[in-house]
């Protein structure tokens, strides 16, 4: 019996065949778009080297802009970009990457609002083409890549009191390094006046999306308050994560307090136990981060130093409010002091009192 061809939506062999072609589509929809993006930004390049050299070798003056964003508009009246401000960041582009290699390599792939930020935001060209390169592997938006800009994370970047060097092998101990901030910035959390370690963790995790960005690309939540068994006694680590790149498991310890050398003995037990319970064949070893409001660089380079488990040690940034409301050591120590000096007057006008 001859089977007769059908096509309905629930035929399963064409629904496959409709998801296959509407994802080939959509791929080349997006090369194009990157493709008349990148053409555009060299487009942009060459309109500003052609500015720049023609003002440096004939001293030229600034009205010539003038007249080219009048003339190149009423050219070509359906094309944007050519006005007199946009032509003076063609310049400007052009003077920051006189390399044409670099544009069509990195700069040339992102949009071009993102490169004005760059050229605004930013003077070093390192810091430009390290950011541009960020931005390029993590998909940011223009917002948050000028919210990354203006939260330092350059500097950030591998700032952190680790281990890494003697525990882990190159070159992850290096790229470890790397992946590790200092400070975390998590002005993001809308937290109360008398915030314990708890409520910082809880907030953390209501605003999961937000720390996601904040610890940076190929981190996935496992979960809070993760539960481990350990020579019969119960443990509960505040936050576990995987990291997708660097394939291992990562602990996060969250201290509301400066950092002490005994909340390393404690994340050596953590990082123990998750590489004996937990860590598959394929897995590298498992990373913790004891995050703090304050470190000695010292007492923390010390507690790290005879450990065989990675370990950092980072501090945190709260929401600005939040850190003039908490008190500093200086006022405890004030307070504590005065409180001192008062009973001992109450004490002593006590004893010189009569006895009835």
């Amino acid at each position: 019996m001859p089977t007769h061809p059908t096509l309905f939506p629930e035929d399963t062999n064409y629904i496959a065949l409709l998801d296959g072609l509407k994802k080939r589509i959509r791929s080349a929809q997006v090369r194009a778009a990157l493709a008349v993006n990148q053409e555009l930004i060299l487009l942009y390049w060459q309109i500003g080297r052609e500015i720049l050299e023609r003002q440096q070798q004939k001293g030229w003056g600034s009205k010539v802009v003038d007249r080219l964003a009048k003339d190149l508009r009423q050219e070509f009246p359906d094309m944007k970009g050519f006005s007199r401000s946009n032509l003076l960041y063609m310049r400007a582009f052009a003077e920051a990457w006189p390399d044409e290699q670099i544009v069509q390599r990195t700069v040339g792939q992102l949009p071009w609002r993102h490169n004005i930020a760059l050229i605004e935001k930013l003077k070093a060209p390192q810091e430009r083409i390290w950011y541009a390169q960020q931005t390029l592997d993590s998909g940011w938006s223009r917002d948050v890549l000028v919210l990354q800009i203006e939260s330092r994370l350059y500097q950030r970047q591998g700032g952190a009191i680790t281990n890494f060097e003697h525990t882990l092998p190159q070159p992850q101990s290096d790229l470890v390094q790397q992946l590790i901030k200092d400070p975390y910035h998590l002005e993001f959390l809308p937290l109360g006046q008398k915030v314990q370690e708890r409520d910082l963790e809880n907030a953390l995790v209501a605003h999961i999306r937000d720390f996601l960005m904040e610890l940076g690309v190929g981190f996935a939540f496992v979960g809070s308050q993760y539960y481990l068994k350990i020579g019969g006694e119960d443990f509960y680590l505040d936050l576990l994560f995987y990291h997708l790149e660097l394939r291992c498991f990562v602990i996060i310890d969250l201290k509301m307090g400066e950092f002490k050398a005994e909340y390393s003995g404690k994340m050596n037990l953590y990082v123990s136990a998750v590489d004996e319970q937990m860590r598959k064949a394929h897995d590298n070893p498992t990373i913790g981060i004891i995050l703090c409001k304050s470190k000695n660089k010292t007492i923390a380079e010390y507690a790290l130093r005879n450990l065989n488990t990675p370990i950092a040690v980072s501090t945190h940034r709260l929401p600005k409010a939040l850190q003039e409301q908490l008190p500093s050591i200086e006022q405890l120590e004030m307070e504590l002091e005065s409180a001192i000096n008062e009973a001992i007057h109450e004490i002593g006008a006590d004893s010189e009192s009569p006895i009835t």
